[in-house]
């Protein structure tokens, strides 16, 4: 079917700044990091660690009671982040369209119902019970936000959910790409979601040693990717959607263009479990370039991975150093995570939508609390404060995982 363009038409996300994009993103240019201490109760030691909640998402609002109640809260962000690109890209809840049959969504969590699967816990082995909630499976399963959204949305097409770790919703996002401009789907509904703070999942990424520490005098600064004095990544949950498009369908119809998705590179470092390695960094943004028939120079942002660890944050400045040679110095590169948080399986998802209004708005968000940059971290231009760029056309977004698994994403201003 030859090799169409794809239009990004919606944007939807749950944040910790909100649900409008405009605020979301003008914040986050700014500067403001949503950074606070996770405050649990019912556990069995007190909890006080730096995390990204959404503070103001009631999903019985969002959803209405009875929907919400069938979902864990990942699906929950997710649904209702769905429902706002849906909305967003002027799409119709219901339609008798036959092309609808070929629409899809293609997710991304890397934990899943993770409260689902705690609470089943607790009920059996700490509350002694015998008999858990019929619902616990449908609520756990990481396809849920997924099949809850095709279903409301009435979409007949593929329904995948994609489990890599932290490059998942970015993967989720370049596999919808993949299938929009080959002409398998018209449409694709795409994105990620992620609810992290269950104690048990808290606990065990605590127990990696790649969290910040907390500082009850300046929780907010506990993520700092990229400084010299770095110390890990703080956790954050959210929900994160894009609808993405057939360029001459969305024309057609008359909708707004946010910008043009132009490539996707994928790859493996085939090395270690954890421990990220440089070439299979490097090979997935090359391939993201050459998908995008884009070069190096005409990149004029990359919103990194970034997170904030000691070994991770130089790894990706050699990578990008080594993918774009001399250029490198003159690179624009930010670390959204330092505000918005790492929210793990459906990081891509909140990055690519940062990257898609950083296009369109022709502004730059910095990598915040940057005010001693790591003399390995050098070799980028760093953008420690936000920043206004008439010229930006193209951008990458970056997403590597544990396991190995990268996935860079490729988009490109509308002219």
């Amino acid at each position: 079917m030859g090799r169409r363009r794809v239009a990004i038409t919606g944007l939807g996300l749950v944040s910790p700044y909100g649900g409008d994009l405009e605020d979301f993103f003008g914040r986050l240019v700014a500067g403001e990091s949503a950074v606070r201490y996770l405050q649990t109760s019912d556990v069995p030691v007190p909890l006080a660690v730096p995390f990204v909640s959404c503070p103001d998402f009631d999903a019985d609002i969002s959803l209405g009671r009875p929907l919400a109640g069938m979902m864990d809260r990942f699906a929950q962000l997710g649904t209702s982040a769905a429902f706002q690109a849906w909305s967003d890209a002027g799409l119709p809840r219901a339609s008798s369209e036959e092309s609808r049959e070929r629409w899809g969504v293609s997710w991304g969590s890397a934990m899943g119902g993770t409260f689902a699967v705690e609470k089943a816990y607790r009920d059996l082995w700490q509350r002694g019970r015998e008999r858990i909630s019929p619902m616990s499976v449908v609520l756990a399963m990481s396809n849920a936000a997924n099949a809850h959204i095709s279903i409301q949305l009435e979409l007949g097409g593929v329904s995948i959910n994609h489990s890599v770790a932290c490059a998942s919703a970015a993967i989720a996002i370049g596999e919808a790409f993949c299938r929009v401009r080959s002409g398998e789907s018209p449409l694709m509904l795409a994105g990620g979601s992620e609810a992290p703070q269950a104690y048990g999942v808290v606990r065990a990424w605590e127990a990696l040693r790649v969290m910040a520490s907390s500082d009850e005098h300046n929780c907010s600064r506990a993520c700092r990717p990229f400084n010299a004095d770095r110390a890990g990544l703080a956790l954050g949950e959210g929900g994160s959607a894009l609808v993405l498009e057939d360029w001459d369908h969305a024309v057609a119809r008359g909708a707004r263009i946010h910008c043009e998705m132009v490539g996707y590179g994928t790859s493996c470092d085939h090395s270690h479990i954890v421990r990220p390695e440089m070439g299979g960094q490097v090979r997935a943004m090359e391939a993201a370039l050459a998908d995008a028939r884009l070069a190096p120079d005409e990149i004029g942002y990359v919103n990194a991975h970034g997170t904030a660890t000691i070994e991770g944050d130089q790894i990706e400045i050699s990578a990008l150093q080594q993918v774009f040679g001399e250029y490198a110095a003159n690179l624009p590169v930010s670390a959204t995570k330092s505000m918005h948080g790492h929210q793990l399986g459906a990081a891509g998802a909140i990055e690519a939508i940062v990257t898609v209004l950083a296009l369109r708005e022709k502004a730059i968000p910095p990598t915040a609390h940057l005010d001693n940059i790591d003399a390995a971290c050098l070799g980028v231009d760093h953008v420690a404060a936000g920043r206004h760029v008439r010229g930006l056309s193209a951008a990458l977004s970056n997403s590597f995982a544990f396991g190995g698994s990268n996935a860079v994403l490729a988009f490109r201003a509308v002219a």
